[in-house]
């Protein structure tokens, strides 16, 4: 049974902290911008931005920002652990890793933080439940090898031209000519280092987007749909309740007011 003991968001570029031997915790942190620096057991690791550092309960440590540079990451500590064995766990020293799955493990990490600032009913459940998610991605990884540098190169040139083309219908061809492999291969790849589908990934990138806009724009439910490539309005509503868990509308009444 995990019992969460802090969720955080840290930023800036003076940071400095130390282990808390009263909490004797494990610790999770992703970087998300920026670089900052940790000394475990006297190493010295450089985070930078889509690397993780998991660290054992125990393990001393202590991490700062490099001055002048900054840097966000995110950090979850508790204690006990998960209701299943999970390779990322049976360690006595601190993981380092770079995840190929770096965008869904964010994105629970920030799932998780909403549940800790927020404390709805049962909220420790499920950020136990969010954290078993994270390690199992973690876990996956670990299990079937390190993830060799041109292999995320290729996922990264990929998700560049997602990024870059979202509002259209892509396709494996394409992506295949953009990392110059076939277009069978591009899609394995992809899969096996994002641990998402291309499709996946394509509506992951545009219900971001479809959030900020319901938000921060004036454009309609139906507009922002268009505008995002689904010509559907009735497909939109559930693609973005997959990913969400709620209906678009439930964010209109967060838009700024008109004069």
């Amino acid at each position: 049974m995990v019992t969460p003991v802090e969720v955080r968001q840290i930023s800036g570029v003076d940071w400095y902290e130390e282990a808390d031997y009263r909490k004797s915790a494990w610790r999770l942190t992703v970087a998300t911008y920026g670089k900052c620096v940790y000394w475990v057991n006297g190493d010295k690791q450089i985070m930078e931005k889509g690397e993780l550092l998991l660290i054992p309960a125990g393990v001393p440590y202590y991490g700062k920002s490099i001055p002048t540079v900054t840097h966000t990451q995110m950090v979850v500590q508790w204690t006990g652990e998960p209701p299943a064995a999970l390779s990322a766990l049976e360690r006595e020293e601190a993981l380092k890793h770079k995840p190929g799955c770096y965008e869904l493990i964010h994105e629970r990490l920030k799932a998780i933080h909403q549940q800790w600032r927020e404390r709805p009913p049962y909220y420790a459940m499920m950020i136990e439940a969010l954290l078993t998610e994270v390690l199992i991605y973690i876990s996956r990884e670990l299990d079937r090898g390190v993830i060799t540098p041109e292999k995320h190169l290729h996922a990264e040139r990929m998700k560049s031209y997602i990024e870059r083309h979202y509002r259209e219908r892509i396709t494996k061809e394409e992506l295949g000519d953009a990392i110059g492999k076939t277009p069978n291969y591009a899609a394995a790849l992809f899969k096996s280092v994002t641990g998402q589908t291309i499709s996946q990934y394509v509506h992951a990138q545009r219900m971001k987007r479809a959030a900020y806009l319901l938000t921060e724009s004036q454009l309609t439910v139906q507009e922002i749909a268009v505008f995002l490539g689904y010509q559907d309005l009735s497909y939109f509503y559930r693609i973005y309740k997959r990913f969400t868990g709620s209906a678009p509308s439930e964010l209109l009444h967060e838009r700024p007011r008109t004069v």
